[in-house]
C-alpha cells in the first residue's frame, strides 16, 4: 500500500475504507470484510455511531495493532459554563474506550465550529501524550485552516474535506500543501451525483484502461497525492476500490478530469448560517 508522510513524520495509507453511514449493526461485518481484502486504513467517527463495531472488527481480524491505521473524529463540544478542553479529552477518551484501543492514529476535529481552539489544544495534550500519534481537522475552509495554524503550536497534520471530481479542490491542496496539512478526500463518488458512474468522460477513461468509474476516481485522487477513503457494504467493490495501483492516467486524462470541475459542494457549505446552526445544535455523547 502506498503511504504519505504527514508533517509529524506518521506514514499514512493513501487509500482507506471509510464507514460513515455504514448501519452500527452493519459495521463490524463490513469493517471485517475489509480487512480480509487487505484494507489497513480504517476511518470513523464519533457521530456515526459505529466506533464499538469498528473496534469489534479490529478485536476479531488478530490483526498486529501495528498494522493498522485508526482515525476517528471529535464532534462539537458543548459546555458554556465548563471545560471544552476538559469535554474533548472525555470525548477521546470514549471514543478510544469504544474502540478498544490504546491510542489512535489520527484523531481529528469533525466540524470548524464551536469553540474549536479550546479543542485543539486539548488535542495537542492528546499528541504529546501519544494517545493520538496525529491531530487534523475535517471540513476547514482555507481561512480558519490558516488562522488555527497560525495560533497554535502543533499544525493541523491532515485536513479532510469534501473532494471529487465535480468539487476538485485544487488551490485548497495547493495552500495546505504550502503550510504542511494533507488533504483526504471525503465522498470520493459524489455519492453517485451528477451521474458520476455514468460520465461519458469517465466511462471513456475507464474502458481504456479496463477498469471501471470508481476505480478511475481513486486513481485520479491517489496521482494528485490526496489521501482517500471510499465506503461499500460489498465486499467484491470493497477488493475492485482496492486494485488501483496497477495502472496510470496519463496527463491528458487527468487535464481531461480536471475539465468536469464545478468549484462548488455537491452537498452543503459550512459557511451558510443555517448549516451552521443545524451541525452546531447536534448533541452526541
Amino acid at each position: 500500500m502506498n503511504t504519505v508522510t504527514l508533517n509529524n513524520g506518521v506514514e499514512m495509507p493513501i487509500l482507506g475504507f471509510g464507514v460513515f453511514q455504514i448501519p452500527d449493526e452493519e459495521t463490524q461485518a463490513a469493517v471485517e470484510a475489509a480487512l480480509d481484502a487487505g484494507y489497513r486504513h480504517l476511518d470513523t467517527a464519533a457521530s456515526y455511531g459505529n466506533e464499538a463495531a469498528v473496534g469489534a472488527a479490529i478485536k476479531a481480524s488478530g490483526l498486529a495493532r501495528d498494522e493498522l491505521f485508526i482515525t476517528t473524529k471529535l464532534w462539537i463540544q458543548h459546555a458554556p459554563t465548563g471545560s471544552v478542553q476538559d469535554d474533548t479529552k472525555r470525548a477521546f477518551d470514549n471514543s478510544l474506550n469504544r474502540l478498544g484501543l490504546d491510542y489512535v492514529d489520527l484523531y481529528l476535529i469533525h466540524q470548524p465550529l464551536g469553540d474549536y481552539y479550546s479543542e485543539w489544544r486539548a488535542m495537542q495534550d492528546i499528541n504529546k501524550a501519544g494517545l493520538a500519534r496525529a491531530i487534523g481537522v475535517s471540513n476547514f475552509h482555507l481561512d480558519r485552516l490558516v488562522d488555527l495554524i497560525d495560533h497554535n503550536e502543533i499544525v493541523p497534520a491532515v485536513n479532510q474535506i469534501e473532494t471529487h471530481p465535480f468539487h476538485q479542490r485544487a488551490a485548497d491542496q495547493a495552500m495546505m500543501s504550502e503550510r504542511g496539512v494533507q488533504i483526504e478526500s471525503w465522498g470520493p463518488f459524489a455519492e453517485g451525483k451528477n451521474n458520476l458512474f455514468t460520465n461519458p468522460l469517465l466511462s471513456a477513461i475507464a474502458e481504456a484502461h479496463g477498469k471501471s468509474v470508481a476505480q478511475v476516481v481513486l486513481r485520479w485522487l491517489i496521482q494528485r497525492d490526496v489521501v482517500v477513503i471510499p465506503k461499500s457494504v460489498r465486499p467484491e467493490r470493497m477488493v475492485q476500490n482496492l486494485d488501483v495501483f496497477d495502472f496510470t492516467l496519463t496527463d491528458e486524462q487527468m487535464s481531461q478530469i480536471a475539465t468536469l470541475d464545478t468549484g462548488a459542494s455537491l452537498f452543503f457549505d459550512h459557511r451558510d448560517p443555517a448549516m451552521v446552526s443545524w451541525l452546531g445544535g447536534r448533541r452526541i455523547n
